[in-house]
């Protein structure tokens, strides 16, 4: 006989958070905000062709069998909701199903990173240079709109790549995990220490702005120059200053090299570094006023790593266990890489490009008077763009509308979840838990929904993501436009971090996350630079204030305002 459901709770919308709901089976479904990788009003075009949910996590599911059958989303008052459907598999199925997934995913983990430098990066540089390189000044319409499905198809095939790859590398840290936990007696701070990455295309990025920095600090005049104007005179001005025209090239290197991303890199809406290298300089600048020490830096990060893993074969005396430990970190180590290198190929890469093709293409229609602007392309949907392909559908009264609609979803803040929170949905399913923080966040919400908004709180309670203590001044930032007033030794208070992210971390002392889980983009982040951090506080970003003198312990998750 099946097992009663557990049910904890249902929320299908009232005055304040109406809902439009296609069916039951849609209200069956527990749908948590992505603030993870959307947290801003979503763009009609991005949320209809460019999501991560959709069509590649169906084949993701179908590929390795487990863990669901399908991940799909629903836009709620502006902003993205995802659901995980529950695997669908015939019940004398299910043991079986388990047993292939248990029997390929040690072949995934072994083999994979060769897959990954000989065939995948490859492909993935190659489907990026397809989406862009064209002759787009001689490049009609109906030219345009098969391009435009050409690109889809190798956005699609990306994010398969990417499935395939988070599969992988959660198998390689699995299986070092256990091992770690029957050699060393449990968990512990070390595991979390030896997984970090210190290899990777993060810590290039950080490399090449240190050399660039180098060069700068040789130099008096132009450290002064760098050290007394914002990096918007900077910009203007560089190669007016001797030795600038030379600077000034090698830093386009480097935005070549490292500018395919927004500072939010799941949408197609916000400009990328190659196009506007304001973040770049503003980098720059911020590593000339605190002397950036990548060395050291790196150092750290390395020893920190290599002292954890001494101490873990220290405890090991069974020569079979530290075979087979040697054996799994050995993986593990080679496949850490692989969670920074992934969103510097796919998530950023990809949809970089992607953005650069739609301008395009919103060119196109703006020279046929389809369009107004081109970025208006993205204020329409994949259909209502091929509606107003070859016909007088009104496109540009949709822009307006969409562009109301956002500015309106913004002012609004955005519950949680909806639908129907289950046993399966709350604490089984794998990604809410490791990535979005639930349970815990869940639980969150429920208390936060009874109390006073903000009334009397003095301390925080989230989920410890970096080890470590700190105190220090709270710098609360709203989005990545406010980067740049972070000050040294700062701790940084925001909703959730991504890769755009990564220059303000040599910079803070400390993080504190309105969400995510342990394996994050923050805490990840966080772990290898050694800063103390909590996610999934819920609500730090509204009881903090800038100013607030706060101390984060990384190791409990509590945040407490203490002046």
């Amino acid at each position: 006989m099946a097992e009663e459901r557990k049910i904890y709770a249902t929320f299908f919308g009232n005055e304040k958070y109406p809902v439009e709901w296609k069916d039951d089976a849609e209200k069956d479904l527990m749908w948590f905000y992505d603030d993870l990788h959307c947290p801003n009003p979503i763009s009609p075009m991005y949320f209809s062709v460019g999501g991560w949910w959709g069509p590649t996590c169906k084949y993701f599911y179908k590929r390795f069998g487990v863990g669901g059958s399908d991940w799909i989303a629903k836009k709620i008052g502006g902003y993205v909701y995802t659901a995980v459907v529950p695997e669908t598999t015939d019940e004398d199925k299910i043991g079986p199903m388990l047993n292939y997934y248990l029997g390929v995913m040690p072949e995934y983990a072994k083999t994979f990173m060769d897959q990954w430098d000989n065939e995948y990066v490859p492909e993935l540089k190659e489907l990026a240079r397809k989406m862009v390189d064209r002759d787009w000044e001689n490049t009609s319409i109906p030219a345009a709109m098969i391009h435009l499905e050409d690109a889809l198809d190798w956005q699609e095939r990306a994010f398969r790549i990417h499935w395939i790859l988070n599969y992988a590398q959660a198998q390689a840290s699995g299986e070092f995990g256990a091992i770690y936990e029957q050699a060393c007696g449990g968990a512990d701070e070390d595991l979390s220490l030896i997984n970090v990455s210190n290899d990777d295309r993060n810590w290039d990025s950080l490399r090449d702005a240190y050399y660039i920095k180098e060069e700068i600090k040789a130099n008096e005049a132009m450290k002064a120059f760098w050290l007394n104007n914002s990096a918007k005179t900077i910009m203007a001005n560089l190669e007016a200053q001797p030795g600038g025209a030379d600077l000034k090239a090698k830093i386009v290197a480097y935005t070549e090299e490292y500018g395919y991303k927004p500072l939010y890199t799941h949408e197609y809406i916000f400009p990328l570094w190659v196009e506007d290298p304001t973040p770049v300089y503003e980098a720059i600048k911020s590593y000339v006023e605190t002397d950036y020490d990548y060395p050291t830096q790196i150092k750290a990060n390395n020893d920190s790593q290599q002292g954890a893993i001494d101490r873990a074969r220290a405890k090991i005396t069974d020569p079979a266990l530290r075979e087979e430990f040697e054996e799994k970190l050995a993986i593990n180590l080679r496949m850490l890489t692989l969670t920074p290198n992934h969103h510097f190929y796919i998530d950023q890469a990809i949809y970089a490009h992607m953005r650069l093709m739609f301008l395009h293409i919103g060119d196109i229609f703006v020279k046929a008077g389809k369009l107004e602007d081109r970025e208006d392309i993205f204020m329409v949907t994949y259909d209502e763009l091929r509606a107003g392909a070859f016909s007088d559908y009104d496109l540009k009264t949709k822009v307006v509308e969409a562009r109301a609609a956002m500015a309106e979803a913004a002012k609004k803040t955005p519950r949680y979840w909806y639908g129907t929170v289950d046993e399966w949905q709350l604490n089984v399913e794998l990604y809410k838990r490791i990535l979005w923080g639930y349970p815990e966040i869940f639980w969150k919400s429920l208390e936060l929904e009874e109390m006073e908004a903000n009334a009397n709180i003095t301390n925080l309670k989230g989920i410890p993501g970096s080890a470590g203590v700190v105190e220090g001044t709270a710098r609360v930032v709203a989005s990545p436009d406010e980067l740049d007033s972070l000050q040294s030794g700062d701790i940084m208070i925001c909703r959730m971090t991504n890769p755009g992210w990564i220059i303000s971390f040599s910079k803070i002392s400390g993080l504190v996350t309105d969400t995510g889980g342990a394996l994050s983009h923050p805490a990840v982040v966080a772990r290898e630079f050694g800063i103390p951090c909590v996610v999934g506080t819920i609500n730090s970003t509204s009881v903090i204030k800038t100013g607030d003198k706060i101390r984060v312990n990384g190791d409990t998750g509590i945040v407490e305002i203490i002046g």
